[in-house]
């Protein structure tokens, strides 16, 4: 047998695998805000997950090195700016629109971060990755209710969230080359920290009950860990590719509706769901095709 498939370099599922597994991260961290009371308020929740992440990633990191020093400092700065953006406007489509509305424009933002990446660091898409981007924005628009309600507000806030996010996962892929995902996750977090502070502090909420704490250390939890395997994720994934990935969220999150808060299940869950998972594991099947092709010698094509 030839040693062509023992020569195959197995880090082409590391993007993959990585980038699923932050997807479940955000599935439960979204469930948690989702069930969070009312009184808690955009501000509140965002401040105790960047707070939190801050303090957590300083404690971990900080015994060892400075935790902030990191390779071109003015991009990590941006990153956190416009990651923070993204999860503030994101919070408040939710609140102001129905969520599989705010879901379906924010979902947007795979295609944002082709255009971004296209138009600021040049890379190339062939014609099946474009199709895959589109198969995959269809099937999410199929999976939900696209139905615009809920003000032309919450429709901005939630454009706004996915243009954001296309243009902070590119970031991501360009700090990571030089950075570990802790620093790039800590710059988050501070710039969050920094934004979040004075509103909170104005008329702070503490939780009440062990209950109200456990979904508070939930939040920065699992934000911490999807954001770790995200930035961890795009050092094999390209910028856009990896938010195609990232879309799984959605077939998860629904799940968790389906199952444990009885969502009802209709034609749109299985159209969708295949539409979305049938296009990611063609694009990741191209790229393992690619790169045994690569291993032999031979065209790579796709």
């Amino acid at each position: 047998m030839s040693n062509s498939y023992n020569d195959f370099n197995w880090s082409t599922l590391a993007g993959p695998l990585l980038m699923f597994s932050s997807a479940l991260s955000f599935t439960a961290h979204s469930i948690i805000i989702k069930l969070m009371g009312p009184e808690f308020s955009i501000w509140d929740m965002a401040f105790y997950r960047f707070f939190g992440g801050m303090v957590l990633l300083i404690a971990i990191f900080g015994r060892r090195k400075n935790p902030f020093k990191g390779h071109n400092i003015r991009l990590l700065v941006i990153r956190g700016c416009t990651g923070s953006i993204t999860f503030l406007c994101l919070i408040a489509a939710i609140r102001l629109l129905p969520v599989s509305t705010a879901i379906v424009i924010f979902y947007s933002f795979p295609a944002f971060a082709a255009i971004f990446s296209v138009l600021i660091y040049k890379e190339s898409i062939s014609k099946a990755e474009i199709i895959c981007i589109g198969t995959v924005i269809f099937g999410v628009m199929i999976l939900f209710d696209f139905k615009l309600e809920g003000g032309l507000l919450g429709q901005i806030l939630g454009l706004l969230a996915g243009a954001f996010a296309g243009i902070t996962v590119i970031f991501i892929k360009e700090l990571r080359a030089k950075n570990e995902s802790a620093i790039i996750y800590l710059y988050f977090c501070v710039v969050g920290f920094l934004a979040t502070f004075p509103v909170f502090i104005a008329k702070p909420l503490i939780p009440a009950t062990r209950v109200e704490w456990l979904m508070c250390a939930g939040i920065i939890f699992f934000s911490l860990a999807g954001q770790l395997l995200m930035n961890q994720g795009f050092l094999y994934c390209k910028s856009w590719e990896g938010g195609l990935f990232l879309t799984s969220e959605v077939i998860f999150t629904t799940l968790v509706g389906v199952v444990f808060l009885y969502d009802p299940v209709t034609w749109r869950f299985w159209a969708g769901s295949l539409l979305i998972i049938g296009s990611v594991m063609l694009l990741n099947i191209g790229n393992m095709k690619g790169s045994l092709q690569k291993v032999r010698g031979g065209p790579v094509s796709f």
